[in-house]
Order: structure tokens, then C-alpha cells, then sequence
């Protein structure tokens, strides 16, 4: 063999053991999907967190209007991204990352105090599975809107946030349209992607063991955070550690 074909073998040699290198690389940008009643400001503790550890965080604000609207919401988001993402969904957002992560430049999902459907199933009816605890959840006069009465969002939602936080949610609540509550999604995300999921053990607004039952279903890497269905407000930390973990670890 010459030295031009010994050069060629060398670089296709060396070409191969960097390819495994390449798809282990994290992934640096994360994009969030809020819930239903609460929008996207409640990320930013956990946002400035994966910021200064030099994450690409975007926090996609779907208007919660249909399920479909919401995916394409967040398909817009992604769209500005240079390179593969991780979706990170918070309650209803987990209905949304389950649609929108069947994208090609979506690497893995997170799932935080978050529905986690398989084909054909909505949130309301999830929900009505395993019943959480008491939500003072009510109608707009119009009877397509639903919101979580200010007077009780605290214990509710967030009762482990400080009082002026948990108050500052309730007045900048998202209210969720009916129609998007019993959406059925389509093909998960999660059942050809890698996954990982947050129960929130002290959730108020969805079932903790219902929490722990979708994600088991799912084969996600599951944490455990003793926190309210907020604790992506109430534990940032904890949440960007899951997060971090998951942005290094997809391409395994």
C-alpha cells in the first residue's frame, strides 16, 4: 500500500472513532414548554441556572389554545435553534414535548411534574385517572376557558414558593381552553426517544403516584424532588441538575 492510500485509511480510521465521540456531545440547547396556569416567567431561576452552565435555554410561550396551536407554537421555537435540542415540559407541556418531540433535531425529553400520554390519550382524561388533591379550578363566563382561583393558587399549585411568588403565578396565570384539555396526542416522542422525568412528591395539581406510573410506563430516567407541582420555581437547582444530567447524557 502506498503512502497516499496509507494516509487515505488513516483518516477514515480516524473519521470512525470520532463519530461516537460526536453523537455522545451534550446537547446545548434546551427549550421549555410551560404548563396550564402559569406561564413561562416561573422558569427563570431554573433558566439563569442552565444559562451561566452555558446551556442555549429558550422558554417557548404557547398560548394554550389547542393542542395543536401549542405544538406549533413550539415548533416555531425550535425552528431558531442552531443544532439538536432537549424539550423540557412542565404539566400540560408534557402533552405538547410528547407531540412536538417526534422532531428529527429534538434529541431527548424532560418531563417536570408533567403528563406523559401514550397514543389516544388526553389530560382530562389522565387526569380523572388517579384524581390529585383538591383544585378550586373554574370556568370563564364564556365556559371555554378554565383558570385556578387566585384565592387558592398557593396551596394549590405552588405551596412551597414564598407568598409573594406564589401570588405573582396566580396573576399571570394562562387560562386553558377546554379544547386543549382533551386533545388526544398522536405517536409519543418518548417511545423512540430517551426520556427523563421530575415527580413532584408533594403535587397538589396532579397525582404524584400517577406522575410516577407514566413515567415508569415510559422507561424514563426518573428523580424524585420533594416540592409542589412548581418545583420548577421552588427547587431550581434540583430541576437544573435533572436537566444538565439529561443534556449530557442523550447521546449515550
Amino acid at each position: 500500500m502506498n503512502s497516499r492510500l496509507l494516509s487515505i485509511a488513516a483518516l477514515g480510521l480516524a473519521a470512525s472513532a470520532m463519530a461516537p465521540a460526536a453523537q455522545a456531545a451534550e446537547i446545548k440547547n434546551i427549550v421549555i414548554v410551560h404548563g396550564a396556569l402559569a406561564d413561562g416567567s416561573g422558569w427563570r431561576k431554573t433558566a439563569d441556572i442552565l444559562d451561566k452552565d452555558g446551556f442555549n435555554v429558550t422558554v417557548a410561550q404557547e398560548p394554550i389554545i389547542s393542542l395543536a396551536d401549542d405544538v406549533a407554537a413550539t415548533n416555531r421555537v425550535l425552528d431558531l435553534q442552531n443544532g439538536p435540542s432537549l424539550l423540557v415540559g412542565h404539566s400540560y407541556g408534557g402533552m405538547v414535548i410528547t407531540e412536538a418531540g417526534n422532531r428529527p433535531d429534538v434529541a431527548g425529553l424532560v418531563y417536570v411534574a408533567a403528563f406523559q400520554p401514550d397514543k389516544g390519550e388526553s389530560l382530562i382524561g389522565l387526569a380523572s385517572s388517579k384524581p390529585a388533591g383538591s383544585m378550586n379550578i373554574r370556568e370563564t363566563k364564556d365556559g371555554q376557558y378554565l383558570y385556578l382561583d387566585p384565592a387558592t393558587f398557593a396551596a394549590d399549585f405552588a405551596g412551597d414558593l414564598p407568598k409573594d411568588e406564589a401570588s405573582f403565578l396566580a396573576k399571570s396565570q394562562v387560562f386553558a381552553s377546554k379544547a386543549a384539555f382533551t386533545a388526544k396526542v398522536g405517536d409519543p416522542a418518548w417511545k423512540a426517544k430517551k426520556s427523563w422525568a421530575v415527580v413532584a412528591t408533594n403535587d397538589r395539581s396532579i397525582n404524584p403516584e400517577l406522575e410516577r406510573d407514566m413515567a415508569k410506563r415510559a422507561g424514563s430516567d426518573l428523580t424524585e424532588i420533594k416540592a409542589s407541582h412548581a418545583v420548577f420555581a421552588s427547587q431550581p437547582e434540583k430541576v437544573a441538575a435533572v436537566i444538565e444530567k439529561a443534556a449530557k447524557d442523550v447521546g449515550k
